[in-house]
C-alpha cells in the first residue's frame, strides 16, 4: 500500500527520515555493517578510528532502537556482542547508494549547468 504525498507530506517524511541518520558516526556505522556484515563492538571501535566507546555505544543505542540496527548478545564471560543490520537497515543500502551516484552527478554537470543552479 503506498501513501499519496503532498510536496508538504513528503518533505516532512524525509525529514524525519534524515533524522534517523543524523550523527557523526551513524553512516560510518552502517557501512561496516552493509551487505550482511556482522561485527563485534570491539570490531566497530577497531574500524572507525576516532570514535569514542561513549560515543559508539550511543550511536549504536540509537539505531538499534530506531529499528535499523540488531545487537545480539551473547550469555558469556566476558560478554560478546555482535551488531548486524536489520532487514529495514539493509534496505537503506541502495537509498544511499542512489545518494552517492547523485552527489557525482553533481561534478559531471557542464559548468554552464553548474552556474545555472547558483
Amino acid at each position: 500500500m503506498s501513501i499519496a504525498y503532498t510536496p508538504l507530506t513528503a518533505a516532512v517524511g524525509v525529514e524525519e527520515v534524515l533524522r534517523l541518520l543524523e550523527g557523526r558516526w551513524k553512516l560510518v556505522i552502517l557501512f561496516h555493517l552493509f551487505g550482511g556484515q556482522v561485527q563485534r563492538y570491539s570490531d566497530l571501535e577497531k574500524l572507525i578510528p576516532g570514535i569514542s566507546q561513549k560515543m559508539l555505544a550511543q550511536q549504536l543505542r540509537q539505531l538499534e532502537a530506531d529499528g535499523i540496527v540488531h545487537r545480539k548478545l551473547y550469555p558469556q564471560v566476558p560478554p560478546k556482542v555482535e551488531y548486524s543490520l536489520t532487514d529495514w537497515g539493509q534496505a537503506l543500502c541502495p537509498a544511499l547508494d542512489a545518494l552517492l551516484q547523485w552527489a557525482e552527478r553533481k561534478d559531471a554537470l557542464s559548468p554552464s549547468q553548474n552556474a545555472d543552479a547558483e
